[in-house]
This record gives C-alpha cells, sequence and structure tokens, in this order.
C-alpha cells in the first residue's frame, strides 16, 4: 500500500455530501432511483439510497447491475468472468437514474453501464455518482458527484474497500507489481 486516502469517517462524509448533493441538484427524489455496479458500486449506492430517505422521508428505489457482458474488453480477457445478475425491478422510462461506482477510471465500465441501461428503457436523465475519481479517461465520461479526486500515476491503482465486502472501510493508492503494468482495471 503506498498510502491510504479515506478512512471509515472520509467515505461517510463523501456519501452525506453526495447524498446532498443529488437532492439538491435534482429538486428532491421524484423519480429518482439509483443503480449500483457490481461490486462495491451496489453497497455504496445502499447507503447512498439510505441517506437519501432519512434526508428526504422516503425511499428510493435501488437496483443493481453487472456490466460483465457489455464490456469491450471481455473478448480479450484470458479469465472467464463470472456474469451475476441485473436486477432492475423498477421502470426506468422517463426516471432520473443515478448510476453508482466506487472508481472512475478509463470510463469504459460506465460506457458499458450505460448500454445495459438502455436495454432497460428510456431514462429522463442518467447522472453518475463515484466515491473516487482518479483520472486517466479514455472515454469521454465524467461524474456528477465525485466524493473525492485523487490523481494517480499510471502505474498506481486505487483500491475502494468496503465493509460489506472487505470488512474494512478505506481507500488506498497501491503500486502495482511491474507484472501487472500496462493492463486495465475496472
Amino acid at each position: 500500500m503506498k498510502s491510504e486516502v479515506m478512512d471509515e469517517v472520509a467515505i461517510d462524509r463523501a456519501l452525506t455530501r453526495i447524498a446532498h448533493e443529488i437532492l439538491e441538484r435534482n429538486k428532491g427524489c421524484r423519480d429518482l432511483v439509483l443503480v449500483g455496479i457490481r461490486t462495491r458500486g451496489i453497497h455504496l449506492a445502499r447507503r447512498l439510497a439510505e441517506k437519501l430517505g432519512a434526508i428526504e422521508g422516503e425511499s428510493v428505489p435501488l437496483g443493481v447491475m453487472d456490466v460483465t457482458l457489455y464490456r469491450d474488453d471481455l473478448r480479450r480477457r484470458p479469465d472467464h468472468p463470472r456474469v451475476e445478475r441485473t436486477e432492475i425491478p423498477f421502470p426506468l422510462t422517463d426516471k432520473r437514474v443515478i448510476l453508482v461506482d466506487d472508481v472512475l477510471y478509463t470510463g469504459r465500465t460506465i460506457r458499458a453501464a450505460l448500454d445495459n441501461l438502455m436495454d432497460f428503457g428510456r431514462p429522463r436523465s442518467i447522472q453518475l455518482a463515484v466515491l473516487v475519481d482518479r483520472g486517466h479517461r479514455e472515454l469521454p465520461i465524467r461524474a456528477d458527484y465525485v466524493g473525492r479526486n485523487v490523481p494517480t500515476a499510471a502505474q498506481e491503482s486505487v483500491k475502494v474497500r468496503l465493509r460489506e465486502v472487505d470488512g474494512i472501510e478505506q481507500v488506498v493508492i497501491l503500486e502495482r507489481p511491474e507484472s501487472q503494468r500496462g493492463g486495465r482495471e475496472a
């Protein structure tokens, strides 16, 4: 580990701020839905839904998305990725969708998510919320809500660790070993 950039308190504070920004921009939570990208985006979306509900006094629908089959690098991967279910149990047509992920990097995961969303309907708008934006975009995609901008070098990676998955709350910068440089992360 090179450095810790967010601890449990910083993560919670960032999500609280993002929840308030979402409500301010959308003038409340009417017609708002959250869709978390597997894996850590789901947990962040769930936390945002809880915060939005606590602030507004009403629940915000929550969906789960796996973008594996929509990725542009699927054929290039030597492993056989495990495909999980996408569960969006509500119509997206005319809804304001907040797409939630942990780290925004090249933009390719978000492009895949946008393609996947369009298969479920025609939302009024799609907004992107991420806990960390690390730069290095390869596609013209930007987040509407960012917990923290973390400038990184190409040989570094950002790892979000959440209690639900990893048993710890933190965002760290890792130095990638020489053998892994040049590869892509999600």
